[in-house]
């Protein structure tokens, strides 16, 4: 096969991977659409390249309010790779043990409220030190990793534990060890990751059930939508309800501190 087909092969094996855990997707969006309907956040974190989970739950088109993006630029802004905000610092920085704490200081969490935190590895210290601390102040965590690259891989920490052993519910990718998923010949290294794939599907899956159990229990979502979907207007007024809605939400988690 050419890497293209070898690519989209692994990429449908991803599917079917995503699609074995429908019973565990349900689970999680039960969680996370009580906390929304309790006028709560679910509050969302990845470090590195898994902060394109978080964006892809929320703010976008096809998302709406109830999630709590928490992305902290010193451990995910790889544009620069080297020099100032280079991914030097970055990967020292997620391995930085205490960093967690002083993230979640900012925010006052309530029983009510669940967090999804992702990492690929489950491996490094601050999205496990996240999980940690979000259980310890009562949040329901759903882990999103790659779970055989979880399970071959080290972690950071002196005593071993992963993301896996804080969190309540544990979803995975479907992305192998090492996360590149096509052989090229001639190179000794395997080139284009699936975790990024794996997570997506796994995000906009538990984003569509929470949006049904919404609106089944009478609060549908205000869904961020196109114009040449709902018209200009309405895509307008679905923007600004929803961004008003998502400060309001907001807004409590600063009042307590």
């Amino acid at each position: 096969m050419t890497p293209t087909e070898t690519y989209l092969t692994k990429a449908r094996g991803l599917i079917d991977a995503v699609a074995a855990q429908s019973s565990v997707i349900a689970t999680a969006a039960d969680w996370f659409a009580g906390t929304i309907g309790a006028g709560r956040m679910v509050h969302l974190f990845g470090s590195g390249h898994s902060r394109i989970m978080v964006e892809e739950m929320w703010p976008r088109y096809g998302s709406f309010p109830g999630f709590n993006p928490i992305v902290e630029l010193s451990l995910s802004f790889h544009n620069l790779v080297v020099g100032a905000n280079g991914q030097r610092q970055a990967m020292f920085l997620e391995n930085v043990s205490g960093l967690a704490e002083r993230i979640l200081r900012n925010y006052a969490l309530d029983p009510r409220d669940t967090a999804l935190v992702v990492s690929s590895s489950g491996c490094n210290i601050v999205p496990i030190e996240m999980a940690e601390q979000f259980q310890q102040r009562g949040v329901r965590v759903v882990a999103l990793v790659s779970r055989a690259h979880a399970e071959a891989s080290t972690s950071r920490r002196a005593d071993g534990k992963k993301l896996t052993d804080f969190a309540d519910l544990i979803l995975d990718t479907g992305a192998p060890v090492g996360d590149a998923m096509v052989k090229i010949e001639g190179l000794d290294t395997p080139v284009a990751p699936g975790s990024t794939v794996g997570g997506c599907l796994i995000v906009n899956t538990i984003k569509a059930e929470v949006a049904a159990r919404l609106t089944a229990a009478g609060c549908p979502p205000k869904v961020l939508s196109a114009g040449v979907i709902v018209g200009n207007q309405r895509a307008t007024e679905l923007f600004e309800a929803a961004y008003d809605e998502h400060a309001h939400r907001l807004a409590p988690l600063y009042a307590k501190l």
